[in-house]
């Protein structure tokens, strides 16, 4: 079985400073399914997420009450109504579903529309790994295109998916066991966030601090990881799921050790994090 380690050299080799002679269409399309009654603030930091990690174009597909606090959370973002019968899917180069998503009936139907119809990367998280999990759509997930999907699990979520699989002691057993079980690129978060790209195979990360330990801070990286996603590298290719899943914890880690070097950790907010996110990349990059 190999481990290993994610570095500043790691990330370096993917991660690197963008030709002058691109448009936001190389910069990625992406669609981000979030954010519920009271819970829009999942939806705003998801989207921040991905705008502070490069992308060149948000869209946030959210209940129409919530356009206003969309709007002015992140006004670089546009709004659009979570109706997929008005929603090209082919248009985006990366999604992501579950921030403040909610388990509702049309929450249900919103994460199996994308599972079953979205063919770019997909990045499941929060309330969409909820929905996976409560309503057994683990075989869903596993027809997805190998390596076109990313998970982020927290414990609790990952116990959710893993069920009487779920060790409560090895942590690299419970990534292996997520990546087995969905088929996905399953990154489960903490200190040392794991990423499981194979049931072999499985990556450490070296960066983050306990300030981190904060409502939103998920959300942020579901942006950082779909963002990447979507982008095209200097020479013409896209970032791959497993390359944006690696390089996403890093980066994340990487803002919040940037913020609480700045603010320390116990004052540190996600907000902190996506705006932290585009002072790590230029730290990789310059």
């Amino acid at each position: 079985m190999a481990n290993s380690i994610i570095t500043e050299k790691t990330v370096k080799t993917i991660i690197e400073k963008r030709n002058r002679e691109i448009h936001k269409g190389d910069c990625g399309r992406i669609l981000i399914v979030a954010g519920s009654e009271g819970m829009a603030g999942a939806a705003v930091l998801a989207a921040r997420g991905a705008l502070r990690a490069g992308s060149g174009l948000v869209q946030v597909a959210v209940p129409r009450e919530l356009f206003p606090v969309v709007q002015v959370g992140v006004p670089e973002a546009t709004c659009l109504e979570r109706d997929f019968s008005n929603i090209d899917l082919d248009r985006y180069d990366a999604a992501a579903i579950g921030p403040g998503l909610g388990e509702s009936e049309s929450s249900v139907k919103a994460v199996r529309h994308m599972i079953e119809n979205f063919d770019g990367t997909l990045v499941l998280d929060a309330d969409g790994l909820n929905v996976v999990a409560h309503n057994n759509l683990f075989v869903a997930l596993k027809r997805r295109k190998t390596g076109s999907t990313v998970i982020t699990p927290h414990i609790g979520e990952a116990k959710r998916l893993l069920g009487d699989y779920f060790n409560s002691t090895e942590r690299e057993y419970n990534a292996r066991a997520l990546y087995e079980k969905t088929g996905a690129i399953s990154v489960l978060k903490g200190n040392a966030t794991l990423v499981a790209t194979g049931k072999e195979e499985t990556y450490t990360n070296t960066t983050g601090n306990p300030g981190m330990a904060t409502a939103g801070s998920g959300d942020v990286l579901t942006g950082i990881i779909t963002g990447l996603a979507g982008q095209k590298k200097p020479d013409g290719t896209r970032f791959t799921a497993q390359e944006a899943a690696v390089c996403g914890v890093f980066v994340h880690g990487l803002a919040g050790d940037l913020a609480a070097e700045a603010l320390g950790e116990y004052g540190l907010i996600a907000g902190d994090l996506a705006y932290y996110t585009a002072l790590a990349l230029k730290k990789l990059t310059d």
